[in-house]
């Protein structure tokens, strides 16, 4: 069975950061995902999906999202239920997340861009030694503009 989601949206109010009787951090927050059409009025409808993160990553994620940051996030579908205090079951349909990644904030482009620069040249030098001899332009490079780029 497959149970992958993947959304961009926009952090709706601060993450809530609390942690477990056994000491596990968890982190629970909302998202507003634009649907791919507008309404009669012609403004998009939103979506907005709650999302739980775990561990070291439900720290990572209060440490450095706030209210209005774009966010990719990875995870999976869950429901759960519980009965509340006047006795009526209470169905909860949020997404586990499992991977994150900034998409917005020059500071933070320019931070994520500094660590992926410092791990892509740390990764070249094995990179390319587990592939010798391969060279997919034969030595001639790419002859493109930037107006040729989708983004």
């Amino acid at each position: 069975m497959i149970n992958n989601v993947i959304l961009q949206g926009r952090l709706t109010k601060e993450i809530d950061l609390k942690y477990t009787q056994s000491g596990k951090a968890v982190a629970s927050f909302t998202i507003a995902v634009n649907r791919n059409y507008t309404n009669a009025n012609g403004a998009n409808d939103a979506d907005f999906i709650q999302i739980v993160f775990w561990n070291k990553q439900a720290e990572t994620m209060a440490n450095h999202f706030s209210k209005g940051d774009e966010v990719l996030i990875a995870g999976s579908i869950q429901t759960r239920n519980y009965e509340n205090q006047q006795g009526q079951r209470v169905y909860i349909t949020e997404i586990v997340g499992k991977e994150f990644s900034f998409t917005s904030g020059k500071k933070r482009q320019e931070n994520t861009s500094q660590n992926i620069n410092q791990n892509t040249s740390s990764n070249n030098h094995n990179y390319q030694d587990s592939l010798p001899g391969v060279d997919p332009f034969n030595k001639s490079g790419i002859d493109i503009s930037d107006d040729d780029l989708p983004f």
